[in-house]
């Protein structure tokens, strides 16, 4: 399945063929080593979400941490005085999100600090500053994966900003340039570069023209996601109201021409598919995609979801507001007495746990955002 990180990483091991459908799980999948179990209490946790800054740089239609004025940033030595803790409970990987962490005025010293603890770093970006700090990124980040919302006209309106597009892709060049001098100076693999695209009303009919576009402009992955219309993430307290809902999500006349564009999708990019380019499979995408969008509508279920996120991840916000994921209620806060393990593993987070159903769940049921890390497999 699309997992957050370290990129879109797609259904089956790179390099294997789609195995047969096995009691109904989609073409790959049975390949799939078992998810990482729901241990209580935490003791390891693999996967650490940061909000390093509380702004963006863009006013994209589908999330309003745009409209956040003000500038709260993680600090440095906030991390540094953390970061012990971090390595006992076996963080492997931090993932950059937010907000736009290039914004970030001390983000070079906070990855430093990552990277001295042997910890890889996924940095999340919009792409318009990766221009101005492909040679910093390359240094200190494995992973980046910056958002695509189509090709040029469709992503600039998306993000309401000039020549977003184009400016991304300036970015995405620089960095695959930069990495591979990286890469001569003192061998390596380099940064990997991956995209991911919100499919909302602005760009569901351009699902083929974005795969193109990730072509043009030299992503690695391209991951597609449905645009999250029902939480209180992306700064939107209290979540929307029906109607500025209804201006991202589908419409019920949207729900066929999608699952032709779906349908085209699979038929003319089957290789892409096949190489893992397209991070997710055919079936996975009408499911995360097409059912998702007449799910909100009333004409179908939500498809389950496998995550795993509250039990082997955190997320903690600019302020130290620690969540289990992007979209469940607050656990705590790290500037108030204790830890990251206090906070997890207090009998309020422990009872919640485990007595989360995410079948069931009203948030989970309507995630689009899934994580689900597996035995064997590194974030």
């Amino acid at each position: 399945m699309s997992r957050l990180a370290p990129r879109p990483q797609p259904d089956r091991p790179p390099g294997r063929t789609a195995a047969p459908p096995t009691a109904g799980l989609p073409p790959g999948a049975a390949a799939l080593p078992p998810p990482l179990p729901h241990d209580d209490p935490i003791n390891r946790l693999p996967l650490l979400v940061l909000y390093p800054h509380s702004r963006c740089n863009c006013r994209c239609l589908m999330c309003d941490i745009w409209r956040d004025r003000g500038k709260r940033e993680l600090a440095a030595v906030d991390v540094a005085r953390w970061l012990p803790e971090w390595r006992r409970l076996g963080v492997e990987r931090v993932v950059l999100s937010g907000g736009e962490a290039l914004l970030h005025t001390e983000l070079w010293p906070l990855c430093d600090l990552l990277r001295g603890a042997g910890i890889g770093i996924t940095l999340l970006s919009t792409g318009l500053l990766l221009a101005r700090d492909a040679a910093r990124l390359v240094a200190v980040c494995d992973d980046v994966v910056v958002s695509l919302d189509g090709p040029r006209q469709v992503h600039d309106r998306i993000r309401n900003v000039p020549r977003a597009f184009d400016r991304l892709a300036a970015g995405v060049g620089a960095v695959r340039a930069a990495g591979v001098a990286a890469v001569r100076a003192a061998g390596g693999t380099g940064t990997r570069i991956s995209g991911r695209c919100t499919v909302q009303r602005a760009n569901f009919h351009a699902l083929r023209a974005t795969v193109a576009a990730a072509r043009d402009v030299g992503l690695e992955r391209l991951s597609f996601l449905a645009a999250d219309v029902t939480s209180e993430a992306f700064n939107r307290p209290g979540g929307w109201d029906r109607e500025r809902a209804a201006e991202v999500a589908l419409r019920e006349e949207d729900l066929e021409p999608l699952a032709a564009e779906l349908a085209a999708l699979a038929r003319e990019h089957a290789a892409d598919f096949a190489s893992g380019f397209l991070a997710e499979s055919p079936r996975k995408l009408e499911r995360r995609l097409l059912q998702h969008f007449a799910a909100l509508l009333g004409r179908a279920e939500f498809a389950p979801n496998v995550c795993n996120a509250p039990w082997v991840s955190a997320v903690i916000e600019t302020d130290g507001t620690v969540r289990p994921c992007f979209f469940q209620p607050p656990l705590g806060n790290l500037h108030a007495p204790g830890g990251l393990a206090a906070i997890l593993n207090s009998p309020s987070a422990i009872a919640w746990r485990r007595g989360l159903d995410v079948a069931r769940d009203a948030i989970c049921r309507r995630c689009v955002c899934s994580l689900c890390l597996r035995q064997g497999v590194r974030p």
